[in-house]
């Protein structure tokens, strides 16, 4: 039987992300996009005001506090009266940039870091007691694909999350809020992020939820030399390889064409529309 996963829609409101950036920085537009995303079937909407591209750098923390909060508080404002209101995720490293989003109206941190950039990020997330996503990530944004390294790509990505796994919950996170997510293209070489798409069950052991972030990214160009605004049917593919090996939430640019996707692969496994 074929479950159905989520689908996190992304909102960038940064100048410089590596797809979008630039065309949601006010919180207008940005909430005008929220509810375009909302509207196309996302479950979850993931904002992040500052971006982790390879090669990027870092925003402060004030900066990036400017960018987002605005913006969750938008979108609260204009889904208060939907029966169902969507479910809103806090991309970001900085402990005080989560805490002010969940305090503002987010459910979800969402740490490309897994709670690692910022000392203060373990206790900040038991603290507030959210769900949390903790992403594989070799090295910063910065330096990431300077020279990424593996001995056994999934083996050591694994290793870690079970380090990060145990030290969070040494800080008082419940094991119950947390999702993993391998980090594809964080500090990733072609052949890695192959690895993990190919072994992705491998990552059921901790028998937690997974998060695959795979949309528009360079691995679907390496295969086919497509840019990163030609990416869709690249993205789908690997949406719908990550729905088949068990992933709950994928993160997409592109959430009509996924949902749609995805419901029809639905329709087409279980025999039922």
């Amino acid at each position: 039987m074929f479950t159905r996963p989520k689908i996190m829609g992304i909102l960038n409101v940064t100048p410089d992300s590596f797809s979008d950036g630039g065309q949601y920085e006010s919180a207008e537009l940005a909430e005008k996009q929220a509810l375009r995303l909302i509207d196309d079937g996302a479950d979850i909407l993931d904002i992040g005001g500052e971006s982790t591209r390879p090669g990027a750098e870092e925003v402060s923390i004030e900066d990036e506090i400017r960018r987002t909060i605005p913006v969750i508080m938008a979108i609260r404002a204009a889904t208060k009266d939907f029966d169902a209101e969507p479910l809103i995720s806090i991309d970001t490293r900085k402990s005080e940039v989560a805490e002010a989003a969940i305090l503002s109206g987010a459910d979800i941190w969402n740490d490309v870091s897994a709670l690692g950039f910022d000392p203060k990020s373990p206790a900040m997330a038991a603290d507030l007691g959210c769900p949390v996503i903790l992403m594989h990530a070799q090295g910063i944004p910065e330096k990431m694909q300077d020279n990424p390294s593996y001995g056994d790509t999934v083996t050591d990505i694994l290793t870690w999350l079970e380090q990060r796994i145990e030290m969070v919950c040494a800080a008082g996170v419940e094991r119950s809020v947390i999702t993993l997510d391998p980090g594809v293209g964080f500090g990733k070489r072609h052949e890695d992020n192959l690895a993990i798409f190919k072994h992705l069950e491998r990552f059921k052991v901790f028998d937690l939820p997974i998060l695959i972030g795979a949309s528009r990214k360079s691995f679907i160009g390496r295969v086919d030399g497509s840019t990163a605004g030609d990416r869709i049917g690249g993205s789908i593919a690997a949406a719908l390889w990550s729905a088949q090996m068990g992933a709950e939430i994928l993160r997409v640019h592109d959430v009509a064409e996924t949902v749609q996707a995805v419901r029809v692969w639905e329709a087409m496994a279980n025999g039922t529309s």
